[in-house]
């Protein structure tokens, strides 16, 4: 198995509710930075794909707390692609402690829609190989 793609991420000040602890639309921030990060290290160009009248969109996103996290700590997202038959594929992402604890896992569905008549495209995985110089990055061998 390819290894999950990995972001580090500074948490900031800003990121904490008044209990001291990252809130939670922080955490879905993180998350789209490191999908995104993973695609352009994927090699496609976002801009191509929006040329493609393609874009992508999260259907749901569940968020697992395992552990506090704080200001000034330093986490590793990592980011792995789960492709599945038909118009939906997942990402599943661990927000990872330098001891290795797993302080967070966020799991998304998400589809790749056809921008023109707003539907989600079937085979997902085949769009996007077709924009990635990298397809491995993304999960598509």
């Amino acid at each position: 198995m390819l290894e999950p793609f990995r972001v580090t991420i500074d948490i900031r000040t800003d990121d904490l509710d008044i209990n001291g602890h990252v809130r939670g639309p922080a955490y879905l921030a993180y998350a789209d930075h490191a999908r995104w990060e993973c695609v352009w290290a994927a090699g496609v160009d976002p801009l191509a794909l929006r040329a493609g009248n393609l874009g992508p969109v999260n259907l749901e996103t569940t968020i697992r707390f395992r552990r506090e996290l704080r200001a000034r700590a330093r986490i590793d997202v990592l980011t792995r692609f789960a492709w599945e038959p038909g118009k939906v594929s997942r990402v599943v992402q661990e927000f990872v402690a330098p001891d290795g604890a797993v302080v967070a896992e966020l799991e998304s569905l998400s589809g790749l829609m056809d921008l023109e008549l707003r539907r989600l495209v079937p085979d997902p995985g085949r769009h996007w190989r077709k924009y990635a110089s990298r397809p491995e990055v993304l999960g598509l061998l």
